[in-house]
């Protein structure tokens, strides 16, 4: 009797350390909640960033594709190496869009512009076709340049019929030539905005001076079906979604401010220089001047965010964020404004209750330009005003 209590305490004993055990390796409650609490935040948090950047989900990365190298340059173009933008001028519109032909085919093209709201206005629309060196050296010396023609497609079923396509764009280019092509086809870009059914597709024709039908192996583009992506015919879309900052109206484009760099790793620099702090006289490195207001490093990161999978470049920027005090008397190092100066009077005489000092804040704000794919791998550069704080003042 006495052992079979003592093997029924030895089974309670190993039951309870089993539970013991087990519940060591869970999460505690409060981890669960804190956890939870913490995703709630990070995803609400990366929802607020997505509208601040005008989408409602992040792009759906589809493995690691080369975007033309025309996007790439008008990138670098616009904007310095942290995506900071050059001269707010430079870009028409603030939306750049680049879509890939859908038919493949030699000389009719497709484009799907679904990606493009109805809401945003076309500035300008270009067809890039890349021209192939001729594979036959028949009739060079009769024909030198050729007549090239881009037609708008009207009626699919009689795209062959002259009345049911439309002139878009034709010039002279020279058969000798290789390289890429530009042609403006605003217009029916515009059509396909205003109707999606309008959206038939481009043809393009290519004749002799004369008139007469070019050989293939003379004058050939390259097609989707049979060259190299960088060499793909591609049509790039200027827009302009109607964001774009009020600061930029009536401003006199000669008066483009330039932002200074600093150093992202490093602090607020130990001595005063044409490409440091923007404020006067006082010594950083000092006591006051640490607590004066000023313009501090703040890099948002897209590879910890999780958005380097979609996001071409940059890798991040640093927006800056401005800290310190405006203590009285404000001085022009402190960029006051005037209703600043006031309120620090104010504040300093203790004439109205609960009148705070001034506070630090950016006077100055800079646009950045994000190169990335969107849902359908076309790559889009989009511009997006005052995100970076260029400077600080008291207000």
């Amino acid at each position: 009797m006495q052992l079979q209590t003592m093997s029924e305490m030895l089974l309670f004993v190993l039951s309870v350390a089993s539970l013991l055990c087990r519940s060591a390796g869970r999460p505690s409650v409060n981890y669960l909640e804190n956890h939870f609490e913490t995703e709630e935040v990070r995803s609400e948090a990366i929802k607020r960033l997505l509208e601040v950047f005008g989408m409602e989900d992040p792009p759906h990365a589809r493995g690691h594709k080369q975007a033309p190298q025309y996007m790439l340059d008008l990138y670098n173009t616009v904007a310095d190496v942290d995506g900071v933008t050059k001269d707010p001028y430079l870009l028409e519109g603030n939306t750049v869009r680049s879509f890939f032909d859908k038919l493949r085919s030699e000389q009719e093209y497709r484009f799907n512009l679904s990606n493009v709201a109805r809401t945003e206005k076309v500035l300008t629309a270009e067809l890039h076709l890349f021209k192939l060196r001729p594979q036959s050296t028949v009739a060079f010396n009769r024909h030198h340049f050729c007549q090239v023609s881009v037609y708008q497609v009207l009626d699919i079923t009689k795209k062959n019929i002259t009345q049911d396509r439309k002139l878009l764009s034709s010039r002279l280019i020279p058969i000798h030539s290789s390289g890429w092509e530009v042609f403006t086809i605003t217009q029916a870009v515009r059509s396909w905005m205003v109707d999606e059914g309008n959206n038939q597709g481009l043809q393009v024709v290519v004749k002799t001076l004369g008139g007469s039908q070019v050989d293939m192996k003379l004058v050939r583009f390259a097609s989707g079906r049979n060259h190299h992506q960088s060499k793909q015919p591609m049509l790039v879309v200027f827009t302009d979604d109607g964001r774009r900052s009020a600061t930029l109206e009536g401003k006199d484009p000669m008066d483009t401010p330039q932002l200074p760099h600093i150093p992202m790793a490093a602090g607020p620099p130990a001595s005063r220089s044409a490409r440091s702090l923007d404020y006067g006289d006082e010594d950083p490195g000092s006591a006051a001047a640490a607590a004066a207001c000023q313009r501090l490093p703040l890099y948002v990161d897209f590879e910890e965010i999780g958005w380097s999978s979609w996001i071409v470049s940059p890798r991040g920027y640093n927006a800056y964020h401005c800290k310190g005090s405006c203590p009285f008397p404000l001085g022009q190092n402190m960029r006051p404004s005037n209703h600043a100066t006031v309120q620090s009077i104010i504040n300093a005489l203790k004439l109205t209750r609960g009148i705070e000092t001034p506070c630090c804040v950016p006077d100055k704000l800079f646009s950045i330009n994000l190169l990335y794919f969107d849902d359908e791998e076309n790559v889009v550069l989009k511009q997006y005003d005052d995100m970076v704080a260029g400077s600080c003042g008291c207000h």
